[in-house]
C-alpha cells in the first residue's frame, strides 16, 4: 500500500471511532498518526518494521502496530468492526459536504437515518432542521451536497475510466484481433459516464463467453442483448458497453461511437448530415467521413458538437497542441511544501524527460496545510535554485536546462497575494490560486479574482475555479469578465492538468483563445510521476482547440524568459 493509501485507512478510522463514540483519547492517537504521515516524505511505510515506526513523529507503538497490518492486508481487525457496526448508508454520508462524523451520529442515532434518500426526506420535511446545531442552513446545504452526489453517480473521471478500458481491452485482445475504445474515452471527455468498446467479429457469441469469462465483469443481463454485452466492473458503478461489430463495418463504428449527437447530426454542404455518410458509406479511415461530407477533418477529441466547425475556419488539426510541442514543465511542488520529491529530483526528471525548463511553484506561507513557505524559505530555495542552475549550465553547455524560480501564491479573501511586495518581486513567475473560502458569491469570487489578476506580479492564474471532478463542485466564477481582464493585464489562464481538476474547463479555451489569453497547461504535480498528468491536459487542451501558438509552456526557454523578463519590466 502507498503512504497516502496508509494514511486514508487512518483517518477513516478516527472517523468511524467518532462516528461510534468511542475514547477520545483513540481517536486523537489515529488523527495524529495521519496527520504527520500525510507529510511524511522520506520512505515507503509499507517497508518499515514496527520499531522504525515509532521513531516517526506523532506513532506510538501500539499504532505502529497498526499500521505494519494495514500495510500487509489493508486493514485491521478494529477497523474490521467499526465497519461491521455502520451500515453502508452512514458510511455514504461521510461524501457528504457540511457534515463530519459528529453530525452524522446525530442524525443515525437520534433519527434513525441510516441512508442518503432518508437524510433527504428528512431535510426536505424540516425534521433536520429542528436539530439542535443544524438549522435550516445546515440542512439546505447538505440537500445541495446530495444532489451533486446524485449528478455524479456511476461517473468516473478520466484516468480512472482510462485505466479500466485499457484492462478490459488487453484482455479482450487476447481473443480478438481487432479492438477500440470509443465513446467518452475517446472524446477524452474529464467525466466518464460509460465506458464503450468494439470488438470486431463474425460471433456475437464468441465475445458474450470471452466477456462473461472476465473475473471483474458483472454482466447485466436485462440489459444486454445478442450484439452487445453490458454490465460493470466489480464494485465500478460506471456502465460498461463492449459491442460485437462486423470487422468490415469497424470504422464506421467507431466513429459513431465516438462522436456525440450534435456532432453526427451537423448539416453537410449537400443538405445531409455526418451520420449518413459515416453510417452508409463504406469507410476506410476516419478521415474519409469529413471528405465525403465536404467538411474539414475534426480530430476524434472535438466531436461534441461545441462549434469544432467554426474553429475549423480558423484553424486545422496539424496546428492543435500535442505533448511534444510543450518545452517547459510549470506549477509544480517539491519537498519545500508538501510535495514528495526534493527540487533536485523534480528537475533532474524534468530533464530527463527532454524538457528545457522547470517551473517550481511551491505552496506560499498562507498555505499552513501544505507546509507553505515562509520567506526565508524562499530565499533558502532561491539559493538552492542558482547553485543547480549553475551546475546544469556546467554539466551541459550546449543543451540549456533551467529552474525558474515560482510559487504558487495564495488569493486572500481580498483579492491580494499572501507575500509583500519585495517577496513577490524575487520571483521569476507567480501562479495565484485560490484555496480557501470557496463558498463566496458570483459577485465576491469575480472581485476576487479580479483583484489578483490585476496585481502586476500575477503571471496565471491557477486551477480558477478550484474544482474537484466528481467531489467538489468549482466556485461561481464569471467566466467572460475574468478572461476579459486577463486579457487586459496579460495574465496566463492555466490549464491544470491534474485529472482531479482539469481546470479551467475546456469549454472556456475558445473564448481564451479569441480574446488573445495564452493558457498554460501545468500538471500541479507533487511528485517526478505527476508530470505524466500532462497528457490528461493535453488532452482537455486540444478538446477545447487549443493551438501551439497560444500554449504559453509551449514557449522554448528563451522565449519564456524573454516573456517573463518583459512582464518584470512593466
Amino acid at each position: 500500500m502507498s503512504n497516502s493509501e496508509i494514511v486514508e485507512v487512518l483517518e477513516l478510522t478516527a472517523k468511524l471511532m467518532e462516528l461510534h463514540g468511542a475514547d477520545a483519547f483513540k481517536i486523537k492517537g489515529y488523527s495524529i498518526a495521519a496527520f504527520y504521515l500525510d507529510k511524511y516524505k522520506d520512505g515507503e511505510l509499507q517497508n518499515m518494521s514496527e520499531q522504525e515506526l515509532t521513531k516517526l513523529q506523532g506513532i506510538g507503538k501500539s499504532t505502529a502496530g497498526k499500521i505494519v497490518q494495514i500495510a500487509k492486508t489493508g486493514t485491521f481487525p478494529e477497523l474490521e468492526t467499526l465497519l461491521g457496526n455502520t451500515p453502508l448508508g452512514v458510511m455514504e454520508m461521510f461524501n457528504i459536504k457540511g457534515i463530519g462524523a459528529k453530525k452524522i451520529a446525530v442524525l443515525w442515532r437520534e433519527l434513525g437515518i441510516d441512508n442518503l434518500h432518508e437524510l433527504e426526506l428528512a431535510c426536505l420535511n424540516g425534521s433536520v432542521a429542528k436539530i439542535k446545531g443544524f438549522g435550516a442552513g445546515t440542512a439546505q446545504k447538505i440537500l445541495e451536497s446530495l444532489a451533486f452526489l446524485k449528478d455524479q453517480a456511476g461517473k468516473l473521471r478520466m484516468d480512472k475510466a482510462e485505466v479500466i478500458a485499457n484492462v478490459i481491452a488487453g484482455e479482450l485482445k487476447k481473443s480478438f484481433e481487432k479492438v477500440e475504445i470509443a465513446g467518452d474515452i475517446r472524446r477524452k471527455s474529464e467525466i466518464v459516464e460509460s465506458i464503450k468498446i468494439l470488438v470486431a467479429t463474425d460471433s456475437p457469441a464468441l465475445l458474450h463467453t470471452v466477456s462473461d469469462g472476465l473475473e471483474f465483469l458483472v454482466q447485466d443481463k436485462r440489459q444486454s442483448s445478442p450484439f452487445v454485452w453490458r454490465g460493470n466492473v466489480s464494485d465500478v458503478a460506471v456502465e460498461v458497453e463492449i459491442l460485437a461489430v462486423k470487422p468490415e463495418r469497424i470504422v464506421n463504428e467507431l466513429f459513431l461511437e465516438s462522436a456525440s449527437a450534435e456532432h453526427l447530426g451537423y448539416a453537410t454542404p449537400s443538405g445531409s448530415t455526418i451520420w449518413r455518410f459515416a453510417n452508409f458509406e463504406t469507410l476506410e479511415d476516419e478521415n474519409a467521413v469529413y471528405q465525403k461530407a465536404g467538411l474539414p477533418y475534426i480530430v476524434p477529441e472535438m466531436r461534441e458538437g461545441a462549434e469544432e466547425f467554426k474553429w475549423a475556419e480558423k484553424y486545422n488539426a496539424d496546428d492543435l497542441v500535442t505533448w511534444n510541442d510543450l518545452k517547459g514543465i510549470l506549477h509544480n511542488h517539491s519537498t519545500y511544501s508538501d510535495g514528495q520529491d526534493t527540487l533536485e529530483q523534480m528537475a533532474l526528471h524534468c530533464r530527463e524527460l527532454g524538457f528545457e525548463y522547470l517551473g517550481i511553484a511551491d505552496h506560499s506561507q498562507t498555505a499552513t496545510y501544505a507546509r507553505g513557505l515562509k520567506a526565508e524559505d524562499v530565499f533558502r530555495q532561491h539559493e538552492e535554485i542558482r547553485n543547480l542552475n549553475a551546475r546544469f549550465a556546467s554539466e551541459n553547455p550546449e543543451k540549456s536546462f533551467k529552474i525558474l524560480k515560482g510559487i504558487e501564491s495564495d488569493i486572500l479573501g481580498d483579492g491580494s497575494l499572501d507575500y509583500p511586495a519585495e517577496v513577490l518581486a524575487s520571483f521569476d513567475y507567480i501562479v495565484a490560486s485560490v484555496h480557501s473560502n470557496l463558498s463566496m458569491s458570483q459577485e465576491k469570487a469575480t472581485a476576487r479574482l479580479l483583484k489578483a489578476i490585476e496585481n502586476p506580479y500575477t503571471t496565471i492564474l491557477g486551477h480558477p475555479t478550484g474544482r474537484l471532478l466528481l467531489s467538489r463542485e468549482g466556485y461561481p466564477i464569471d467566466h467572460k469578465t475574468i478572461i476579459d481582464a486577463c486579457a487586459e493585464h496579460k495574465v496566463v489562464v492555466e490549464i491544470n492538468a491534474s485529472p482531479w481538476r482539469l481546470d479551467i474547463d475546456w469549454r472556456w479555451i475558445s473564448y481564451c483563445m479569441e480574446k488573445g489569453v495564452l493558457l498554460s497547461i501545468n500538471p500541479d504535480a507533487h511528485s517526478r510521476q505527476g508530470y505524466q498528468d500532462m497528457h490528461y491536459g493535453v488532452a482537455v487542451a486540444r478538446k477545447g482547440g487549443l493551438i501551439k501558438g497560444m500554449t504559453f509552456n509551449a514557449f522554448s526557454l528563451a522565449e519564456m524568459e524573454a516573456y517573463l523578463t518583459k512582464k518584470a519590466l512593466k
